[in-house]
């Protein structure tokens, strides 16, 4: 969906040479002025190997958008429905935890104290009956001597404690949950976990993303996070893949909660809290907002926007005051996680599409 204006054309030939110059193999990009679909184009191909044309519903592996677009939102519908409190201590909901003093909002806001990665799939492929609980039981060892809210730290093992939070609670899979709870009830089919246990999916609409140098293939249809594969294809911190149209139905569900709309599911008030800032600190409950310096989402989303990008080379941002949408999905790590052209290309596209849809 694309228009012939001098701003589409400009889109267009910016995303092309996206393409051309190597920053992606493929791509699709949607933009929106809340539920008003302005653009919605793909370019390039979803595999090199097969040359296969990119499409605009295309499924992408939207790795860390996992965090903002299931986890933090299956918290939100918990604390809605008053089965969890944003302060309550993750101790009292895992006891194996121990006495670190961390709550929910620490876990949701990256203030725990825990580590930003750790390579636990190699001790995991070894594990063949119960991985999840061999990486559930390495998180903890993790949380020996930390200094919860002192600083904040990005970090992929605190979504992997609230999705055993959410599991505990709801006596559901986080991708159970989201579905029944959330997708469903806004009519999203196509945001859904890939769990590596069942019948593989068909590949037709399937972005690969990296030639996978430990499993010794090209990977399609099941998630590129190393530790979210090892435990089955669904964490809290990746597994989710979707495509662009029903990122924006979830992403104006999120508008119009942070922004008091009519909201089906979301509740606004919970939302509200969620993307209440902490002075000094950039991240949110769930979300990322435009840092002052190099921000992705380029110069011109508001202090007010929300947003997360995925390593796979994902992206949305959501302005509540010019109510723009921005989702831009790629697979920059096809066939290489080394590429990091998109770094650069990211804030230019976004400050291209904020002129254009002012």
């Amino acid at each position: 969906m694309a228009g012939d204006s001098v701003k589409d054309l400009d889109i267009s030939r910016m995303m092309a040479a996206g393409v051309a110059d190597s920053v992606f193999p493929g791509a699709v990009l949607l933009c929106a002025k809340g539920n008003d679909v302005l653009f919605h184009e793909a370019y390039g191909v979803a595999n090199l190997n097969e040359q296969r044309p990119m499409q605009n519903n295309a499924i992408f592996d939207l790795a860390s958008l996992t965090k903002p677009l299931a986890t933090a939102l299956a918290v939100a519908q918990l604390v809605k429905e008053k089965m969890l409190s944003l302060d309550t201590l993750l101790g009292d909901v895992i006891p194996a935890v121990g006495q670190a003093r961390i709550t929910i909002d620490m876990l949701l806001r990256h203030t725990s104290g825990l580590p930003a990665h750790r390579q636990f799939f190699i001790s995991m492929v070894k594990e063949k009956h119960r991985p999840r609980q061999l990486l559930r039981n390495l998180i903890i060892k993790e949380l020996a001597g930390v200094e919860p809210g002192k600083k904040q730290i990005y970090s992929d093992l605190g979504y992997m404690l609230l999705s055993w939070v959410i599991e505990i609670i709801s006596g559901q899979r986080l991708d159970q949950f989201v579905r029944e709870k959330i997708y469903e009830p806004l009519g999203i089919r196509d945001l859904f976990f890939i769990d590596l246990d069942c019948k593989p999916i068909k590949k037709d609409r399937l972005v690969s993303t990296q030639a996978c140098p430990w499993r010794r293939k090209n990977l399609t249809g099941e998630v590129d996070d190393d530790n979210a594969w090892a435990a089955g294809g669904i964490e809290g911190h990746a597994g989710l893949f979707g495509d662009a149209l029903s990122i924006h139905t979830l992403c104006c569900e999120i508008l119009n909660a942070i922004g008091h709309g009519s909201t089906l599911v979301l509740d606004p008030d919970v939302l509200g809290s969620f993307v209440c800032k902490e002075q000094g600190r950039d991240m949110v409950a769930g979300f990322d907002t435009p840092s002052k310096l190099n921000s992705s989402a380029g110069h011109f989303f508001s202090p007010a926007s929300v947003g997360h990008l995925g390593f796979t080379g994902t992206s949305f941002w959501l302005d509540p005051n010019s109510q723009l949408i921005v989702i831009l999905l790629t697979n920059r790590v096809h066939p290489s996680r080394a590429n990091q052209k998109i770094k650069d290309f990211r804030p230019q596209l976004h400050d291209l599409v904020s002129m254009g849809f002012r």
